[in-house]
């Protein structure tokens, strides 16, 4: 009988993930294996045909600048744990760089996903994506007005998500970020105004009224926060929704085969850009939930990388 194992070897206290965090943090190996995972998603992404250096010749532009000034919410304080490097960037999610390359990588990531499957960049989007909302379609409220999406990067999954619901009825959907460099580019590519709101501010204080969404989402954002941020978060969303509203998240599954099973090489590269990874493989979702006031949650595994975990709000 086999067991899963909950997390992977690398991850965590245990000796092969001490002996690659020494790595890590011997500054001129960390600056090689930043660039080299840098250069494996430009990889990725051109030889599929995704335009990632061109993508970011496009943003470029006055108009994104005067984007960002708009958009900057002065009163915003940056956590310490969003100033730190990551992502092969100095400055985090602070930076134009940043901004301008999330589009590309989070194609090259999906496709990543069916390395033996011969799909399409697009393909491989439009299948990561509906594989999260097919599970969450199983446990949303029976009506849909209002969505948050936390952590919405430059918008691809507020975009997904919104136009998912659009299809039963008239949904109001509100994108927000820490980055407001992030939140330019997502505007600037929402051409057509389906969201309703761009919202530059930390996911732990919102700044929105109680029980103000039916749906709150968090895709891809729970392996780029410590487990104390995790939990202010989750007790805000639960603030956020209403009676029988639903939290939905997708992000690395620690018990996944293909992620425990990743040879040396990559998770070493990947942990080099994602400083909070010991602190996500071992924490217990699960459990943060539930002490954070929602009922027991539904995890399923959604792709062959990626769980989704989805938490409702009770009635009472």
């Amino acid at each position: 009988m086999t067991t899963t194992k909950l997390k992977p070897d690398w991850a965590g206290d245990d000796l092969l993930s001490r002996l690659v965090n020494r790595a890590i943090h011997t500054p001129a190996l960390y600056a090689l294996m930043k660039r080299q995972a840098r250069q494996v998603m430009i990889k990725t992404a051109e030889k599929n045909g995704v335009p990632w250096r061109q993508t970011c010749v496009t943003l470029d532009t006055p108009a994104m600048h005067q984007r960002l000034d708009a958009l900057t919410n002065p009163a915003v304080v940056y956590p310490d744990y969003y100033r730190v490097p990551f992502h092969a960037y100095s400055e985090g999610n602070l930076c134009w760089q940043a901004a301008f390359e999330a589009a590309p990588a989070t194609y090259a990531m999906a496709l990543r996903i069916w390395p033996q499957e011969d799909l399409s960049w697009q393909e491989a989007q439009a299948r990561l994506r509906q594989s999260f909302l097919d599970i969450l379609d199983q446990h949303s409220p029976k009506q849909v007005n209002d969505v948050l999406d936390v952590g919405c990067s430059v918008g691809i999954s507020t975009l997904a998500i919104h136009r998912h619901y659009s299809q039963k009825n008239s949904v109001r959907t509100v994108g927000l970020d820490l980055s407001p460099y992030m939140l330019a580019v997502a505007q600037a590519q929402d051409s057509q105004h389906e969201i309703a709101q761009w919202v530059h501010a930390a996911a732990e204080s919102t700044g929105f009224s109680d029980a103000s969404f039916d749906v709150v989402t968090m895709q891809f954002v729970t392996h780029e926060l410590p487990r104390t941020a995790t939990q202010a978060i989750f007790a805000e969303a639960l603030r956020l929704l209403r009676p029988g509203g639903t939290l939905a998240i997708v992000d690395n599954n620690p018990q996944s085969p293909v992620i425990q099973a990743l040879p040396p090489v990559l998770f070493t590269l990947m942990k080099s850009t994602e400083p909070w990874s010991d602190d996500y493989y071992t924490f217990d979702l699960e459990a943060a939930l539930v002490a954070a006031g929602f009922e027991s949650p539904l995890t399923v595994p959604s792709d062959p990388r990626h769980r989704t975990l989805i938490a409702r709000k009770s009635d009472q």
